[in-house]
């Protein structure tokens, strides 16, 4: 845990740079390693080619991310988290956002209960 999946509309293709920001938000995550175990960190995006925006009169792009936390985290630690990624969204599309019209969101979830295999953590122990 954590894992944040992005979604966004595929007119954004020729500009979107989405690697760049999985790469950021990874990196911001991975600042509280006594939050969010780095070998947990998954983060991916899905290009979406059907959609339909507001009335549909203009090209209208969005991006809309999900983060994904596991349970028990403090309210404070959540907002300041969420705050962080926003934050990183809003600058990685600032420049994009002043010459289209863009959605941006975010929204903060928390597992209730998941089943895990994971052997990546054992490379980040002893950090």
């Amino acid at each position: 845990m954590p894992h944040f999946v992005v979604e966004y509309t595929a007119n954004l293709d020729a500009e979107v740079r989405i690697g760049r920001l999985l790469t950021a938000v990874n990196e911001a995550i991975a600042k509280r390693p006594e939050v969010f175990p780095i070998g947990g960190i998954r983060s991916r995006a899905v290009r979406v080619t059907e959609y339909a925006i507001a009335d549909g009169a203009a090209d209208y792009a969005f991006v809309h991310a999900v983060l994904t936390i596991g349970s028990g985290r403090s309210a404070e630690l959540r907002r300041a988290v969420g705050d962080e990624i926003f934050a990183v969204m809003k600058a990685h599309f600032a420049e994009l956002q002043s010459k289209r019209y863009l959605a941006l969101s975010l929204e903060l979830n928390e597992f209730a209960g998941t089943w895990k295999a994971n052997n990546i953590h054992e490379r980040f122990e002893g950090r």
